[in-house]
């Protein structure tokens, strides 16, 4: 699994988001000036985002975004499978894909990809916004 400039972007705009928390909406200015994104490419990750529940926006004067849960409450595999789609490296182990390979019942790397498929869901599940939120900042505070 390759994370494109969109989930990269995604996941820092989320991040900013998370910094925030509690303080309301956000406007994109704000998180595209802080976060490195180009404001156009934002705006359409966000419209992915609200799409999938991660994040609620208003419009007007008194707009932007906002997480629509806690960051303690979303994990990166929400946000990435959101962005980029599903996690498997490959279409034969994806729960939603009808599996036509002619050597499905014997290929030998079909269990490699589901065990990489599982390993990379549990590391993203278990990741979650706050807890990025709070590395940024000890790593930060290093420097």
């Amino acid at each position: 699994m390759k994370i494109s400039t969109k989930g990269e972007y995604g996941i820092r705009a989320l991040l900013e988001l998370s910094r925030r928390y509690g303080e309301g909406y956000v406007q994109s200015t704000e998180i595209a000036t802080a976060r490195g994104i180009p404001e156009n490419y934002l705006y359409q990750l966000l419209i992915t985002l609200r799409k999938a529940g991660i994040i609620r926006s208003r419009r007007g004067p008194q707009g932007g975004h906002m997480l629509a849960r806690a960051p303690s409450a979303i994990s990166v595999a929400e946000a990435v499978i959101a962005l980029e789609g599903p996690l498997a490296p490959v279409a034969c182990v994806q729960a939603d894909v009808e599996d036509d390979c002619p050597y499905g019942a014997t290929c030998p790397m079909r269990e490699v990809w589901e065990r990489v498929t599982a390993a990379t869901h549990d590391i993203l599940k278990s990741t979650t916004l706050d807890l990025l939120v709070a590395r940024e900042g000890e790593r930060r505070a290093a420097l």
